[in-house]
């Protein structure tokens, strides 16, 4: 059969087709911000593709969705008592159930500018995600410079985007647009964050530095226990349990009974106390005005007070910050489950894995030479307590690693000995081993 002749081709011919147009037309904003505060967002903002806050964004968007040329951004707004107890459950359920509304939202969306022969895509606000390139980045669009860039806040401290109005409490949606909009948002001209460190404060495992710094593996390590990477931890206990007492052993009834919960109805969080503690925000900074010392003890308090289980990688910063400013709750050793499967991976995950107080009194200069599968040169330097990650050779080393990729993977990974690279010249090195030694002791396994 020719296409011509084929049912639904003549059926098609014979309509009218709704006129569609031009691409070179751009929405109206003004109704276009309507369609989604009527689908349920809270506030909404818009990006051009082309904006330079989005210059180490736009590679991965335009991947996703090659028609990209502007981006809506939108919050839904968390219920606040929900997030601030400590009873977890109740902040899950929160979660849960506002970033299911994110989703149906920006499907919504999506839908209606289908409809109107608009092409548009809506990426997940959080999973299912791209586990395939685990632990490489999995999330499709980074929904947090998107919403900054859009003007729906700014990041604060804690890493966490503050709406003006709705304080940290919120979810955040994109929708990647092939139009044009009339009017494009603009960053807010100031920060919502007060500084007021109740997030260093109340974070169990210290993610948060006084001066701003975060501990990526920290908050990975704990908050996101029954996620991703936790979960391998979880099933490789399970694989090295020699039988049931031997399991138990290792993982508490309690815990078990938490990743059934995890797995059957969604992944936990074990703290997020950094946003339940953050006061700023128009409709959120009132009661913290009138009276500091009822907020420290209503919500700040009972979260730093909670006896709990803190999962830790032994040897990190957060061992020693759990240990120092939290006694009473229980420490937990796991595995560290950020393993690098590339170079590319290693050399870009440094600096989320770092512990800065174990490289206290290191001064060094790494070179790396990596041979065989993946061929890159690349500079470590660790000073001061803060690592910088360069691509090549710079400067003069202290310590030169020459190593070929997949031994220096399998080492990493511990599915390789160092001992026996070294002697078969796998991974060769020109200054002290001391030095190499000190290196890995700044990213504990």
């Amino acid at each position: 059969m020719k296409l011509e002749d084929h049912p639904t081709v003549r059926r098609i011919r014979l309509k009218t087709l709704p006129s569609i147009p031009p691409r070179t037309e751009s929405l109206d904003a003004g109704w276009l911000k309507q369609l989604v505060l009527d689908a349920g967002a809270d506030d909404v903002g818009f990006v051009e593709i082309s904006r330079p806050a989005l210059d180490d964004q736009r590679q991965d968007i335009l991947k996703a969705f090659p028609h990209t040329k502007s981006l809506i951004s939108f919050v839904v707004r968390m219920n606040r008592e929900a997030i601030r107890t400590p009873k977890r459950s109740v902040s899950n359920l929160e979660f849960h159930h506002s970033g299911d509304e994110v989703n149906d939202i920006a499907r919504s969306v999506v839908q209606n500018l289908e409809g109107r022969g608009i092409r548009a895509m809506n990426p997940a606000m959080g999973f299912p995600m791209e586990m395939d390139r685990f632990p490489g980045k999995v999330w499709v669009v980074s929904h947090k410079p998107v919403a900054v860039a859009a003007g729906l806040g700014m990041m604060g401290i804690h890493r966490n985007v503050i709406h003006e109005k709705f304080g940290n409490f919120i979810l955040l949606g994109t929708i990647l647009l092939d139009a044009e909009v009339s009017e494009s948002s603009q960053q807010i001209d100031y920060n919502p964050c007060l500084e007021c460190k109740l997030c260093v404060a109340a974070c169990p495992v210290g993610a948060i530095s006084p001066e701003g710094d975060f501990n990526f593996s920290a908050c990975y390590t704990h908050n996101y226990r029954e996620f991703m990477g936790g979960f391998t931890d979880w099933v490789e206990q399970v694989a090295d349990s020699k039988n049931a007492l031997d399991y138990r052993s290792r993982v508490s009834d309690a815990e078990s009974a938490s990743m059934w919960q995890s797995l059957s109805h969604g992944a936990n969080y074990k703290a997020a106390y950094c946003l339940a503690v953050c006061p700023a925000g128009e409709d959120v900074i009132g009661p913290y005005l009138a009276n500091k010392k009822s907020h420290l003890k209503e919500v700040v308090k009972p979260l730093q007070e909670k006896e709990e289980t803190v999962y830790v990688t032994r040897n990190s910063d957060a061992e020693d910050h759990v240990a120092k400013r939290f006694p009473h709750k229980k420490i937990k050793h796991v595995g560290n489950s950020l393993r690098p499967n590339t170079i590319e991976v290693f050399l870009g995950g440094m600096p989320k894995v770092f512990q800065p107080g174990k490289s206290a009194g290191l001064d060094a200069t790494f070179h790396f030479t990596f041979t065989g599968q993946e061929q890159r040169h690349a500079t470590v330097v660790i000073r001061e307590q803060k690592i910088s990650v360069k691509e090549g050779h710079v400067g003069q080393p202290d310590l030169h690693v020459t190593a070929d990729t997949r031994t220096w993977i399998g080492f990493l990974r511990k599915e390789k000995n160092v001992v026996w690279a070294l002697l078969r010249r796998k991974i060769k090195l020109a200054g002290p081993l001391k030095l190499l030694v000190a290196f890995g002791k700044c990213f504990p396994q």
